[in-house]
Order: structure tokens, then C-alpha cells, then sequence
């Protein structure tokens, strides 16, 4: 009855394959729409109908090689349950060296063959995470969002990368898509969350992210730095963001379900033409399909679900001011320290690029080209060139600063007190910002001699014991230690010292006496 089932699906297959294929679709398009292999589909392309049915009515005897190794892999699996096929394939080459030559597959039939007869299971190695289902949340509460991006097929036969925000409410289920062709920054992401808000009729009290560059600079340990356009966006609006630990996808599962619904239900088997025209076919597919059939989990109409949530939305406040780096783009940076902007070269700072995931914010203004880092800090300015193929360099990024760093730290270093203290404060400042070491350096220079040894030395101390690697902040914590002395010496009482002479010949002398004669004619 198996066998029949089993041919009963392939003669299924067989005609939909054949459907597809009068429908114009290739070989792979029909191998990602039925699921099976591409080899399958190009084999069941080349049969007749008459010829399949002869072929799937033949019994199939393939010559078991492997079966004077039965009770060794039984044995085997069953003292070390958790091992795959491909060790059991390495462990039988290692004993038996005349182990006939076989196909990598059929030691997993074999495997998987014996594994069923005698109930052997693939125990997992590690002990999984336990969950639990959670109650649905209040209406309005929460909306999590998350970016995604996919290849699609284009008219001239190509591929096109997309980038897409989604966001969801949580309760009710609503859906959000937005489609770009270029990746996010911070800026376009801001447009994607009020167009959400639009299409929601306002915003819940939170929204749950993951921890993507685009929203946040840095962890912290749990105090997360928002990059400058988004902590000031977030300020203007009423919802509260919530940013989930690193590799914990199951805190936004919701989100997670989405991303892959947009890909495997509306993009799989689409073809590009634009980005406008993909926005205007994904607000029908929300409203014909994703917001209006019944979901699997809660067995709602996300849509019906949305009438009731809105009502506990935040209303939305008026649109909120235009940020000032609205206009940056963003720009992957070359492994040649360049970017390629509008088909001319441009160079960064020695040691800009750090891996393929370095990017840069670009703005024209006034016939210059600014490029800031990903944190809005400034890299470099350089005349916008109206030419093509030209590189427009700055001869100061091609330097190779570190032959002075010897001789800067070690200028540095006289100026300090405390030869080994203050070796190891600049050593980590050095390992903290390799990128600013020589800024810091430069800073220090500047400013250490407006300050005493004793100051200094007290600021080393406190830095050293509390992590602090930065020359501005050290500053400031030398001039606070200046200060403090300072007031104690005004407010000390000086009491001078009074040297006592010790003349002993006064001491023992008599005064001397007049004579009572000498007064008597004044009287």
C-alpha cells in the first residue's frame, strides 16, 4: 500500500510538471515550484505519458552492496545513536578496506533503512531549549518588525536583489510590507515605520527589533545606543522600543513567520519589473491575501482582528521633522579603501575598510562629497567629480601613519608620570582604538602640559581602575584632579613659624637705678 502511495505521488508530480512546463516556466522555476529536484523534473520532462507509466509500473532491484555490513552498523548505531550517515559512511571505509565503492546516498538509505527496522532514533546531542506558548497579548500593546531581502526573477532572465521592511501587530496579526531595491538606512526605515503606522491607523505602546545596524550602534550590556537619526525619531514618537539579546530569534517569532511568508507565498516565482510596481502589487497581496485569510495559529482573520485593535492604537502625532541627514545614502566600502559613487572613485582614510559588511553615509552639498561613517562621524570631503572612470584621492589616505606612532607615543610617554602605569594606559587606548590611536595621541600632547605630575598621575590611577581609554575623557579627569587641589591649598590656614632667640646674658642683667635727687628739683 506504501509503494502504491508512493507511485500514486509520482504520477501527481508527473502531470503538474507538465502543466508548469506548458505554462512557460523553466526547469528550475518548476523545481522551486513542485520542490523536487531538478534532475527529476528534467527526467520527467523527457518521458512520454506512456513511457512514465511504463517506467513507474517496473520493480526497481538495486543490488545491496552494503548488506554484509548490516550488524556492524546496527551495533554501531546503536552504542552511538546521535551519529549521521556520513560518519557511519567514514567509520566503514576506515575498518573495511574492501568496502565496495557506493554512492554517498545509498549509505544514507542503508542507514536510515536499518535505523527504521530497529527503532533507532537520532537522539540530539545537546539538550534543546524548552517553550512554552504564551498567552496573546493585550490589543495595541506590541508590533514587532524585522528587514529581509531576496532575488527576483527578472525580464531579461536576471536576477534583482529587493530589500523589504515588514512589521506586524501582534495581537491582531495585521501585516506591513514596504519593498526597496537598495539596503535600508536609517532614514528609509524611519519612511517604512510611518508608512506602517499609516496603513495601521497608528502606533502600539512598543515595538520589538532585532539588533540590526540600521536602529543601533552598540549593546552595551543591555543599554543600547541607537544610532542619532533613529534615537531622535523615536524621541518625536510615543512607542518604546525593545531590542531582542543576539542569536535569539524565538523572542520575535511572530516577525520571523512573516519574513518568510512575504518570501515563499509573495515573491516565490514573481517577476521584477520595478519598485513601484512591486509596492502596489504587495498592498494588494496584503489585502486580498495575508490580512484576509484565516491564520493558522489563532484561527482569525487578521483583518477582522485589526477593526477591534485599532482602537487601542496610539494616535499618530503629526509627521515629524525631517531629519538633517534625510539625504545620505548609504555606500559599501572597497577592499582599496575607495567607494564607487555615480561611476567615479572615491578614496577613504588607510584602515576605513574593516570586512565586506563596511559602509559609509554619503552627502552632496555644494559641490562636495561628505562621507561620514555609519555613526555620523566625518571621514573625509571631497570635490564631487562630473567626469567618469576618474579617481578623486586625498594624498593624506594613501600615508602610512604608523611609522610615527613610535616616536608620537614615546613624546607622549616623557610628558607623563609613572613610566609603567602610564605605558599600559596608552597601550590600551592603543588596543581599545587601533583607528584613533594617533588621534588620542594628539590630543594628549596637546593638553598634558597645562596640568602637574601629581594630577596626572591621580588620573592614570582612576582610568586604569575603571576602564576609561580615551584621551578626552582623561583630560577631563585631569582637570578635575587640578581643580580639587586647587581649592584645598585656598582654603588651608598657613600659620607661620616663629623662630625664639634664646639670649641668656639679657635675661640675667639688672635694669638700672636713678637717684631720687635728680627728681626732687622738678618737683
Amino acid at each position: 500500500m506504501k509503494a502504491l502511495n508512493k507511485n500514486s505521488k509520482k504520477v501527481i508530480m508527473w502531470y503538474k510538471v507538465q502543466e508548469l512546463h506548458t505554462e512557460g516556466l523553466n526547469k528550475s522555476q518548476i523545481s522551486r515550484e513542485t520542490g523536487i529536484h531538478r534532475k527529476t523534473v528534467r527526467a520527467y520532462l523527457s518521458m512520454t505519458e506512456s513511457e512514465f507509466h511504463t517506467w513507474i509500473a517496473s520493480t526497481r532491484c538495486l543490488p545491496k552492496k552494503l548488506n554484509i555490513y548490516y550488524e556492524y552498523v546496527r551495533e554501531l548505531l546503536k552504542s552511538h545513536p546521535y551519529l549521521s550517515a556520513a560518519q557511519v559512511e567514514d567509520r566503514l571505509k576506515e575498518r573495511f578496506n574492501d568496502m565496495p565503492l557506493v554512492h554517498s546516498k545509498t549509505v544514507y538509505n542503508f542507514v536510515q533503512n536499518i535505523r527504521k527496522c530497529h527503532g533507532i532514533t537520532k537522539r540530539q546531542s545537546h539538550q534543546p531549549r524548552q517553550y512554552e506558548k504564551l498567552p496573546e497579548l493585550a490589543y495595541g500593546l506590541q508590533a514587532q518588525a524585522d528587514f529581509g531581502e531576496y532575488y527576483m526573477q527578472t525580464h531579461e532572465g536576471g536576477r534583482k536583489k529587493v530589500h523589504f521592511f515588514v512589521m506586524v501587530l501582534s495581537r491582531s496579526r495585521q501585516k506591513y510590507v514596504y519593498f526597496q531595491s537598495i539596503p535600508f538606512t536609517a532614514s528609509t526605515a524611519i519612511k517604512a515605520h510611518t508608512e506602517a503606522f499609516n496603513y495601521f491607523g497608528g502606533q502600539p505602546k512598543e515595538v520589538v527589533y532585532d539588533q540590526d545596524r540600521v536602529f543601533i550602534v552598540k549593546e552595551n550590556l543591555g543599554d543600547v545606543l541607537l544610532t542619532k537619526e533613529f534615537s531622535i525619531y523615536c524621541q518625536q514618537m510615543s512607542f518604546k522600543t525593545v531590542f531582542c539579546r543576539k542569536s535569539d530569534p524565538e523572542s520575535k517569532g511572530k516577525i520571523e513567520n512573516v519574513v518568510g511568508y512575504v518570501k515563499n507565498n509573495f515573491l516565490r516565482g514573481r517577476e521584477y519589473i520595478n519598485e513601484s510596481t512591486l509596492n502596489q502589487s504587495a498592498q494588494a497581496w496584503l489585502a486580498r491575501t495575508a490580512n484576509s485569510k484565516e491564520h493558522a495559529g489563532t484561527k482569525k482573520i487578521p483583518m477582522q482582528e485589526w477593526e477591534k485593535e485599532r482602537e487601542y492604537l496610539i494616535p499618530l502625532k503629526a509627521s515629524p521633522e525631517p531629519s538633517p541627514d534625510e539625504s545620505m545614502k548609504k555606500y559599501k566600502v572597497r577592499k582599496d579603501n575607495t567607494i564607487n559613487y555615480k561611476s567615479n572613485f572615491y578614496t577613504l582614510p588607510l584602515g576605513t575598510y574593516q570586512g565586506v559588511n563596511t559602509w559609509v553615509l554619503l552627502k552632496e552639498s555644494e559641490g562636495q562629497l561628505q562621507i561620514y561613517t555609519e555613526t555620523d562621524e566625518p571621514l573625509t570631503i571631497h570635490p564631487i567629480s562630473h567626469q567618469r572612470g576618474m579617481t578623486i584621492s586625498n594624498t593624506d589616505h594613501r600615508r602610512d601613519k604608523s611609522q610615527s606612532y613610535v616616536q608620537l607615543k614615546e613624546t607622549v610617554l616623557g610628558m607623563m608620570p609613572g613610566k609603567e602605569k602610564s605605558g599600559l594606559f596608552l597601550e590600551m587606548i592603543n588596543k581599545e582604538k587601533p583607528r584613533y590611536f594617533r588621534d588620542n595621541l594628539l590630543v594628549l600632547m596637546r593638553h598634558l602640559p597645562e596640568y602637574n605630575t601629581n594630577s596626572i598621575a591621580q588620573a592614570i590611577d582612576f582610568c586604569l581602575e575603571n576602564n576609561i581609554y580615551n584621551a578626552n575623557t582623561f583630560i577631563e579627569i585631569t582637570k578635575h584632579y587640578k581643580q580639587e587641589l586647587e581649592q584645598q591649598n585656598r582654603i588651608s590656614i598657613i600659620i607661620p613659624k616663629i623662630e625664639l632667640k634664646h639670649d641668656w646674658d639679657a635675661l640675667n642683667s639688672l635694669p638700672q637705678q636713678s637717684k631720687i635727687s635728680t627728681y626732687e628739683p622738678i618737683l
